[in-house]
Protein backbone atom coordinates (compact mmCIF):
# COMPACT_ATOMS: atom_id res chain seq x y z
CA UNK A 1 0.00 0.00 0.00
CA UNK A 2 1.63 3.08 -0.74
CA UNK A 3 2.04 6.15 1.73
CA UNK A 4 -0.99 7.80 -0.26
CA UNK A 5 -3.02 5.31 0.66
CA UNK A 6 -2.41 4.80 3.88
CA UNK A 7 -3.31 8.36 4.51
CA UNK A 8 -6.69 8.07 2.53
CA UNK A 9 -7.25 4.98 4.82
CA UNK A 10 -6.70 7.14 8.30
CA UNK A 11 -8.83 9.60 6.84
CA UNK A 12 -11.60 7.53 6.20
CA UNK A 13 -11.56 5.29 9.04
CA UNK A 14 -10.87 9.32 11.47
CA UNK A 15 -14.21 10.26 9.55
CA UNK A 16 -16.23 7.24 10.79
CA UNK A 17 -14.91 6.94 14.20
CA UNK A 18 -15.80 10.68 14.83
CA UNK A 19 -19.60 10.57 12.90
CA UNK A 20 -18.35 12.76 10.34
CA UNK A 21 -21.52 13.28 7.89
CA UNK A 22 -20.09 16.61 6.35
CA UNK A 23 -16.63 17.54 5.05
CA UNK A 24 -16.34 21.58 4.55
CA UNK A 25 -13.15 21.84 1.44
CA UNK A 26 -11.88 24.73 2.14
CA UNK A 27 -9.10 27.12 0.09
CA UNK A 28 -8.34 30.97 -0.64
CA UNK A 29 -9.22 33.56 -2.79
CA UNK A 30 -5.75 35.95 -3.77
CA UNK A 31 -7.10 38.44 -1.26
CA UNK A 32 -7.21 35.65 1.51
CA UNK A 33 -10.91 35.15 1.72
CA UNK A 34 -11.70 32.11 2.92
CA UNK A 35 -13.92 30.15 0.40
CA UNK A 36 -15.45 26.72 -0.03
CA UNK A 37 -18.09 24.01 -0.32
CA UNK A 38 -18.81 21.02 1.88
CA UNK A 39 -19.54 17.44 0.84
CA UNK A 40 -20.93 14.22 2.28
CA UNK A 41 -18.55 12.05 3.76
CA UNK A 42 -19.86 9.20 1.39
CA UNK A 43 -17.76 11.14 -1.82
CA UNK A 44 -14.86 12.18 0.61
CA UNK A 45 -13.36 8.73 -1.10
CA UNK A 46 -13.39 9.66 -3.90
CA UNK A 47 -12.37 13.53 -3.41
CA UNK A 48 -9.32 12.06 -1.94
CA UNK A 49 -8.53 10.10 -5.52
CA UNK A 50 -10.20 12.56 -7.73
CA UNK A 51 -10.76 15.83 -6.31
CA UNK A 52 -14.06 17.64 -6.36
CA UNK A 53 -14.84 19.89 -9.35
CA UNK A 54 -16.38 23.74 -8.83
CA UNK A 55 -16.28 26.94 -11.19
CA UNK A 56 -12.94 28.87 -10.14
CA UNK A 57 -14.43 32.36 -12.29
CA UNK A 58 -16.56 32.83 -9.52
CA UNK A 59 -13.26 33.43 -7.01
CA UNK A 60 -10.92 36.71 -7.01
CA UNK A 61 -8.19 36.15 -9.18
CA UNK A 62 -8.66 32.73 -10.09
CA UNK A 63 -9.40 31.92 -13.66
CA UNK A 64 -11.37 33.81 -16.30
CA UNK A 65 -14.68 32.20 -17.47
CA UNK A 66 -13.23 30.68 -20.34
CA UNK A 67 -10.52 28.59 -18.26
CA UNK A 68 -13.17 28.14 -15.44
CA UNK A 69 -13.08 24.52 -14.47
CA UNK A 70 -11.05 23.45 -11.42
CA UNK A 71 -10.82 20.46 -9.01
CA UNK A 72 -9.76 20.42 -5.06
CA UNK A 73 -8.14 18.02 -3.67
CA UNK A 74 -8.26 18.00 -0.36
CA UNK A 75 -4.98 17.59 1.95
CA UNK A 76 -5.07 14.65 4.22
CA UNK A 77 -2.84 16.29 6.28
CA UNK A 78 -5.29 19.08 7.51
CA UNK A 79 -8.36 17.04 8.13
CA UNK A 80 -9.77 18.13 11.88
CA UNK A 81 -13.45 18.06 13.09
CA UNK A 82 -14.72 21.02 13.55
CA UNK A 83 -15.57 21.36 17.73
CA UNK A 84 -18.24 23.67 17.97
CA UNK A 85 -20.21 22.01 15.64
CA UNK A 86 -22.55 19.13 16.91
CA UNK A 87 -20.64 15.75 18.05
CA UNK A 88 -23.54 13.88 16.42
CA UNK A 89 -23.59 14.04 12.66
CA UNK A 90 -20.16 15.98 12.66
CA UNK A 91 -18.75 18.19 10.64
CA UNK A 92 -14.67 18.17 9.66
CA UNK A 93 -12.91 20.38 7.49
CA UNK A 94 -10.05 20.20 5.15
CA UNK A 95 -7.67 22.49 2.93
CA UNK A 96 -7.24 21.66 -0.52
CA UNK A 97 -4.87 22.12 -3.22
CA UNK A 98 -6.40 23.85 -6.64
CA UNK A 99 -5.57 21.60 -9.53
CA UNK A 100 -6.59 22.16 -13.48
CA UNK A 101 -8.55 19.59 -14.33
CA UNK A 102 -5.67 17.10 -16.00
CA UNK A 103 -4.01 17.29 -12.69
CA UNK A 104 -1.33 20.01 -12.85
CA UNK A 105 -1.59 22.74 -10.36
CA UNK A 106 -3.20 25.93 -10.75
CA UNK A 107 -0.93 28.72 -10.66
CA UNK A 108 -3.81 30.78 -9.39
CA UNK A 109 -3.84 28.87 -5.50
CA UNK A 110 -2.54 30.62 -2.99
CA UNK A 111 -1.57 27.98 -1.10
CA UNK A 112 0.14 26.76 -4.40
CA UNK A 113 2.69 29.96 -4.41
CA UNK A 114 3.46 29.45 -0.71
CA UNK A 115 4.40 25.53 -1.74
CA UNK A 116 6.45 26.94 -4.51
CA UNK A 117 8.30 29.09 -2.38
CA UNK A 118 9.26 26.86 0.34
CA UNK A 119 10.03 23.81 -1.98
CA UNK A 120 12.48 26.31 -3.54
CA UNK A 121 13.98 26.72 0.40
CA UNK A 122 13.98 22.93 0.58
CA UNK A 123 16.62 22.53 -2.08
CA UNK A 124 18.85 24.31 -0.08
CA UNK A 125 18.02 21.70 2.76
CA UNK A 126 16.11 24.37 4.90
CA UNK A 127 12.53 24.68 6.40
CA UNK A 128 10.76 27.86 6.89
CA UNK A 129 9.45 28.02 10.46
CA UNK A 130 6.92 30.84 11.68
CA UNK A 131 5.34 31.32 15.00
CA UNK A 132 1.73 34.03 14.55
CA UNK A 133 0.44 36.74 16.96
CA UNK A 134 -2.65 37.50 15.93
CA UNK A 135 -4.71 40.69 17.22
CA UNK A 136 -8.17 41.42 16.75
CA UNK A 137 -11.13 42.99 18.66
CA UNK A 138 -14.41 42.14 19.73
CA UNK A 139 -17.43 44.14 19.19
CA UNK A 140 -20.66 44.11 19.51
CA UNK A 141 -21.85 43.96 15.80
CA UNK A 142 -20.37 44.70 12.48
CA UNK A 143 -22.90 47.43 12.04
CA UNK A 144 -20.49 50.22 14.42
CA UNK A 145 -17.79 49.57 16.39
CA UNK A 146 -19.39 49.22 19.93
CA UNK A 147 -16.72 47.96 22.22
CA UNK A 148 -17.38 45.02 24.10
CA UNK A 149 -14.73 46.06 27.28
CA UNK A 150 -12.74 48.81 27.97
CA UNK A 151 -9.98 47.25 29.79
CA UNK A 152 -6.31 46.65 28.73
CA UNK A 153 -2.83 45.48 28.00
CA UNK A 154 -2.38 42.54 30.41
CA UNK A 155 -5.51 43.43 32.14
CA UNK A 156 -7.03 40.44 34.66
CA UNK A 157 -10.21 41.61 35.40
CA UNK A 158 -13.18 40.28 33.66
CA UNK A 159 -14.34 41.37 30.36
CA UNK A 160 -17.18 39.17 29.90
CA UNK A 161 -17.69 38.20 26.84
CA UNK A 162 -14.30 39.01 25.51
CA UNK A 163 -12.08 36.45 28.03
CA UNK A 164 -14.84 33.79 27.77
CA UNK A 165 -14.73 34.37 24.05
CA UNK A 166 -10.75 33.85 24.13
CA UNK A 167 -10.52 31.22 26.23
CA UNK A 168 -13.25 29.11 24.61
CA UNK A 169 -11.40 29.89 21.12
CA UNK A 170 -8.31 28.54 22.71
CA UNK A 171 -9.76 25.42 23.66
CA UNK A 172 -11.58 24.65 20.61
CA UNK A 173 -8.02 25.04 18.44
CA UNK A 174 -6.53 22.95 20.90
CA UNK A 175 -8.57 20.16 19.62
CA UNK A 176 -7.96 20.87 16.20
CA UNK A 177 -4.56 20.24 16.64
CA UNK A 178 -3.43 23.94 16.52
CA UNK A 179 -1.34 25.07 19.46
CA UNK A 180 -1.50 28.27 21.41
CA UNK A 181 1.10 29.65 23.13
CA UNK A 182 -0.19 32.70 24.67
CA UNK A 183 -3.63 34.25 25.00
CA UNK A 184 -4.09 37.93 26.62
CA UNK A 185 -6.01 41.53 26.37
CA UNK A 186 -4.47 43.63 24.46
CA UNK A 187 -3.57 47.55 24.84
CA UNK A 188 -6.32 48.75 22.97
CA UNK A 189 -9.91 48.24 24.55
CA UNK A 190 -11.80 44.99 23.52
CA UNK A 191 -8.56 44.18 21.77
CA UNK A 192 -7.37 40.40 21.84
CA UNK A 193 -4.39 38.75 21.06
CA UNK A 194 -4.20 35.07 20.66
CA UNK A 195 -0.14 33.74 19.56
CA UNK A 196 -0.09 30.60 17.86
CA UNK A 197 2.71 28.01 18.70
CA UNK A 198 5.64 28.26 15.58
CA UNK A 199 5.48 25.31 13.31
CA UNK A 200 6.26 24.81 9.27
CA UNK A 201 5.23 27.74 7.01
CA UNK A 202 2.08 25.78 5.30
CA UNK A 203 0.84 24.35 8.30
CA UNK A 204 0.76 28.12 10.27
CA UNK A 205 -0.89 29.64 7.10
CA UNK A 206 -3.94 26.90 7.67
CA UNK A 207 -3.55 27.45 10.95
CA UNK A 208 -4.09 31.16 10.48
CA UNK A 209 -6.96 30.84 8.25
CA UNK A 210 -8.71 28.39 10.33
CA UNK A 211 -7.87 30.57 14.03
CA UNK A 212 -9.11 33.59 12.13
CA UNK A 213 -13.04 31.60 11.42
CA UNK A 214 -12.77 30.38 14.90
CA UNK A 215 -12.57 33.37 16.21
CA UNK A 216 -15.21 34.90 14.03
CA UNK A 217 -17.49 31.70 14.51
CA UNK A 218 -17.19 31.46 18.26
CA UNK A 219 -18.03 35.59 18.56
CA UNK A 220 -20.91 35.07 16.37
CA UNK A 221 -22.29 32.32 18.12
CA UNK A 222 -22.33 34.54 21.41
CA UNK A 223 -23.90 37.78 19.60
CA UNK A 224 -20.68 38.97 18.99
CA UNK A 225 -18.53 40.31 16.25
CA UNK A 226 -14.90 39.74 15.97
CA UNK A 227 -12.73 41.79 13.60
CA UNK A 228 -9.31 41.72 11.85
CA UNK A 229 -10.06 44.84 10.82
CA UNK A 230 -6.24 46.36 10.87
CA UNK A 231 -7.28 49.72 12.72
CA UNK A 232 -11.46 49.59 13.02
CA UNK A 233 -11.59 52.86 15.60
CA UNK A 234 -9.45 55.99 15.10
CA UNK A 235 -7.31 57.37 18.17
CA UNK A 236 -6.60 53.65 19.80
CA UNK A 237 -4.11 50.85 18.65
CA UNK A 238 -4.72 48.92 15.54
CA UNK A 239 -4.59 45.18 14.95
CA UNK A 240 -1.13 43.46 14.03
CA UNK A 241 -0.14 40.20 12.74
CA UNK A 242 3.68 40.00 14.44
CA UNK A 243 5.46 36.84 12.62
CA UNK A 244 8.33 35.12 14.27
CA UNK A 245 10.36 33.66 11.88
CA UNK A 246 13.63 31.08 11.44
CA UNK A 247 14.83 28.98 9.17
CA UNK A 248 16.18 24.94 10.12
CA UNK A 249 18.27 22.82 8.87
CA UNK A 250 16.98 19.06 10.25
CA UNK A 251 16.42 19.82 13.61
CA UNK A 252 19.35 22.89 13.85
CA UNK A 253 18.08 26.58 14.15
CA UNK A 254 20.07 28.22 11.24
CA UNK A 255 19.61 31.48 12.80
CA UNK A 256 21.65 30.41 16.14
CA UNK A 257 25.61 31.32 16.52
CA UNK A 258 26.95 30.67 19.45
CA UNK A 259 29.81 32.63 19.14
CA UNK A 260 28.20 35.66 17.68
CA UNK A 261 27.65 38.06 20.78
CA UNK A 262 23.94 38.25 20.20
CA UNK A 263 23.93 34.65 19.02
CA UNK A 264 22.26 35.45 15.69
CA UNK A 265 24.41 34.07 12.86
CA UNK A 266 25.28 35.51 9.57
CA UNK A 267 22.62 33.67 7.47
CA UNK A 268 20.14 34.97 10.35
CA UNK A 269 21.76 38.50 9.79
CA UNK A 270 21.71 38.50 5.66
CA UNK A 271 17.56 37.10 5.83
CA UNK A 272 16.99 40.27 8.32
CA UNK A 273 18.95 42.59 5.57
CA UNK A 274 16.60 40.91 2.78
CA UNK A 275 13.59 41.71 4.60
CA UNK A 276 14.77 45.47 5.56
CA UNK A 277 15.95 46.02 1.67
CA UNK A 278 12.71 44.48 -0.01
CA UNK A 279 10.04 45.70 2.96
CA UNK A 280 8.98 49.05 1.24
CA UNK A 281 7.89 46.90 -1.68
CA UNK A 282 6.34 43.65 -0.09
CA UNK A 283 4.40 45.52 2.00
CA UNK A 284 1.72 45.72 -0.64
CA UNK A 285 1.17 42.05 0.35
CA UNK A 286 1.74 42.22 3.97
CA UNK A 287 -0.65 45.20 4.03
CA UNK A 288 -2.69 44.77 1.27
CA UNK A 289 -5.89 47.06 2.38
CA UNK A 290 -6.54 50.97 2.24
CA UNK A 291 -7.27 50.43 6.05
CA UNK A 292 -3.82 49.01 6.70
CA UNK A 293 -2.10 52.60 6.45
CA UNK A 294 -4.28 53.40 9.04
CA UNK A 295 -2.17 51.23 11.52
CA UNK A 296 1.08 52.15 10.07
CA UNK A 297 1.22 55.30 11.28
CA UNK A 298 3.75 56.69 14.07
CA UNK A 299 2.30 56.94 17.51
CA UNK A 300 0.92 53.41 17.85
CA UNK A 301 3.35 51.03 18.06
CA UNK A 302 3.36 49.88 14.65
CA UNK A 303 6.36 49.96 12.22
CA UNK A 304 7.00 53.31 10.09
CA UNK A 305 10.28 52.54 8.27
CA UNK A 306 12.16 49.91 7.70
CA UNK A 307 14.52 49.69 10.45
CA UNK A 308 15.85 46.91 12.64
CA UNK A 309 17.19 46.38 16.67
CA UNK A 310 17.48 43.46 19.45
CA UNK A 311 14.78 44.58 21.68
CA UNK A 312 13.31 47.85 20.86
CA UNK A 313 9.27 47.29 19.60
CA UNK A 314 9.15 50.09 17.86
CA UNK A 315 11.00 48.57 15.10
CA UNK A 316 10.53 47.07 11.94
CA UNK A 317 12.40 44.14 12.74
CA UNK A 318 13.35 42.90 16.09
CA UNK A 319 14.97 39.80 17.28
CA UNK A 320 14.39 38.88 20.45
CA UNK A 321 16.98 38.31 23.61
CA UNK A 322 18.21 34.47 23.78
CA UNK A 323 17.80 32.48 26.59
CA UNK A 324 20.51 30.30 27.54
CA UNK A 325 19.66 26.78 26.37
CA UNK A 326 17.08 27.39 23.89
CA UNK A 327 18.75 27.63 20.78
CA UNK A 328 15.87 27.01 18.80
CA UNK A 329 14.15 30.00 20.25
CA UNK A 330 16.86 32.41 17.90
CA UNK A 331 14.11 34.37 15.74
CA UNK A 332 13.44 37.18 13.82
CA UNK A 333 10.41 39.12 14.25
CA UNK A 334 8.48 41.06 11.28
CA UNK A 335 6.14 43.38 12.66
CA UNK A 336 4.63 44.97 9.74
CA UNK A 337 1.95 42.67 8.67
CA UNK A 338 -1.43 42.74 9.74
CA UNK A 339 -4.28 39.91 9.78
CA UNK A 340 -6.06 40.87 7.35
CA UNK A 341 -3.38 39.84 4.78
CA UNK A 342 -3.47 36.65 3.09
CA UNK A 343 -1.13 34.84 4.74
CA UNK A 344 -0.15 32.30 1.86
CA UNK A 345 1.16 35.38 -0.46
CA UNK A 346 2.09 37.43 2.97
CA UNK A 347 4.72 34.07 4.12
CA UNK A 348 5.70 33.68 0.63
CA UNK A 349 7.16 37.52 -0.07
CA UNK A 350 8.88 37.88 2.97
CA UNK A 351 10.55 33.97 2.88
CA UNK A 352 11.61 35.23 -0.72
CA UNK A 353 12.96 38.81 0.61
CA UNK A 354 14.77 37.45 3.28
CA UNK A 355 16.15 34.39 1.23
CA UNK A 356 17.21 36.99 -1.58
CA UNK A 357 19.74 38.23 1.22
CA UNK A 358 21.18 35.38 1.77
CA UNK A 359 21.51 34.41 -1.07
CA UNK A 360 23.39 38.00 -2.67
CA UNK A 361 24.54 38.30 0.79
CA UNK A 362 22.93 41.50 1.44
CA UNK A 363 25.28 43.75 4.46
CA UNK A 364 22.92 44.39 7.62
CA UNK A 365 23.17 47.72 8.65
CA UNK A 366 23.56 48.76 12.18
CA UNK A 367 20.76 48.30 14.50
CA UNK A 368 19.20 50.79 15.76
CA UNK A 369 19.89 52.13 19.31
CA UNK A 370 16.68 54.52 20.49
CA UNK A 371 13.60 54.81 19.40
CA UNK A 372 13.96 55.71 15.57
CA UNK A 373 10.44 57.59 15.79
CA UNK A 374 12.27 60.68 17.78
CA UNK A 375 15.10 60.85 14.87
CA UNK A 376 15.28 63.53 12.50
CA UNK A 377 14.54 62.49 8.50
CA UNK A 378 18.45 63.85 8.10
CA UNK A 379 19.43 61.39 10.93
CA UNK A 380 17.08 58.06 9.43
CA UNK A 381 18.51 59.26 6.18
CA UNK A 382 21.56 58.74 7.25
CA UNK A 383 21.37 55.76 8.88
CA UNK A 384 19.99 54.15 6.02
CA UNK A 385 16.33 53.98 6.92
CA UNK A 386 13.72 54.36 4.59
CA UNK A 387 9.95 54.55 5.26
CA UNK A 388 7.53 51.85 4.37
CA UNK A 389 4.79 52.63 2.15
CA UNK A 390 1.97 55.24 3.57
CA UNK A 391 -0.74 54.93 1.68
CA UNK A 392 -2.36 52.01 -0.72
CA UNK A 393 -1.76 53.98 -3.38
CA UNK A 394 2.37 54.30 -2.49
CA UNK A 395 2.92 50.95 -2.08
CA UNK A 396 1.12 50.21 -5.01
CA UNK A 397 3.38 52.04 -6.88
CA UNK A 398 6.58 50.47 -4.92
CA UNK A 399 5.22 46.78 -6.09
CA UNK A 400 4.48 47.86 -10.18
CA UNK A 401 8.90 47.29 -10.71
CA UNK A 402 9.24 45.22 -7.66
CA UNK A 403 10.63 41.70 -9.61
CA UNK A 404 11.31 39.83 -6.15
CA UNK A 405 7.16 39.90 -5.78
CA UNK A 406 6.75 38.78 -9.65
CA UNK A 407 9.31 36.13 -9.10
CA UNK A 408 7.65 35.17 -5.45
CA UNK A 409 3.66 35.04 -6.60
CA UNK A 410 4.03 34.25 -10.11
CA UNK A 411 2.57 35.73 -12.92
CA UNK A 412 -0.95 34.84 -12.29
CA UNK A 413 -1.35 35.68 -8.80
CA UNK A 414 1.02 39.36 -9.37
CA UNK A 415 -1.03 40.52 -11.88
CA UNK A 416 -4.03 39.85 -10.83
CA UNK A 417 -3.23 40.72 -7.19
CA UNK A 418 -1.87 44.34 -8.30
CA UNK A 419 -4.84 44.83 -10.67
CA UNK A 420 -7.22 44.22 -7.99
CA UNK A 421 -5.29 46.79 -5.34
CA UNK A 422 -5.33 49.16 -8.11
CA UNK A 423 -9.20 49.05 -8.68
CA UNK A 424 -9.42 49.24 -5.09
CA UNK A 425 -7.17 52.50 -4.84
CA UNK A 426 -9.05 54.34 -7.32
CA UNK A 427 -12.10 53.57 -6.46
CA UNK A 428 -11.35 54.68 -2.91
CA UNK A 429 -10.25 58.02 -4.33
CA UNK A 430 -12.70 59.08 -5.96
CA UNK A 431 -15.18 58.86 -2.81
CA UNK A 432 -15.41 61.85 -0.67
CA UNK A 433 -15.25 61.00 3.15
CA UNK A 434 -17.09 62.54 6.28
CA UNK A 435 -14.12 63.73 6.80
CA UNK A 436 -13.03 65.99 4.28
CA UNK A 437 -17.12 67.23 4.18
CA UNK A 438 -16.70 68.25 8.24
CA UNK A 439 -13.48 70.02 7.83
CA UNK A 440 -13.91 71.63 4.20
CA UNK A 441 -18.08 72.28 3.99
CA UNK A 442 -18.24 74.81 6.44
CA UNK A 443 -15.26 77.00 5.23
CA UNK A 444 -14.90 76.39 1.68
Amino acid sequence: MTDENKDHDYILRAAREGDVKFVRLWFTDILGQLKGFAISVHDLEEALSLGVGFDGSAIEGFARSQESDMRAFPDPATFAILPWRPRQNAVARMFCDIRRPRGEPFVGDPRYVLKRNVEKLAQLGMTYNIGAELEFFYMKSSDAPVLLDHSGYFDQLSSHPGSDLRRDTVLNLAEMGILVKYSHHEAAPSQHEIDLEYTDAMTMADNVMTAKLVIKELAQLQDAYATFMPKPISGINGSGMHLHQSLFQGDRNVFFDADDDHYLSMTGKQFIAGLIRHAPEITLVTNQWINSYKRLTPGYEAPVYSSWSYVNRSDLVRVPDYKPGFENSIRVEYRAPDPACNPYLAFSVMLAAGLKGIQERYPLPPPVVGNVFDMTPQRRQSLGINPLPSSLGEAIALAESSVLLQEALGEHVYHSFMQNKQIEWEGYRSVVTDYEVSHYLPVL
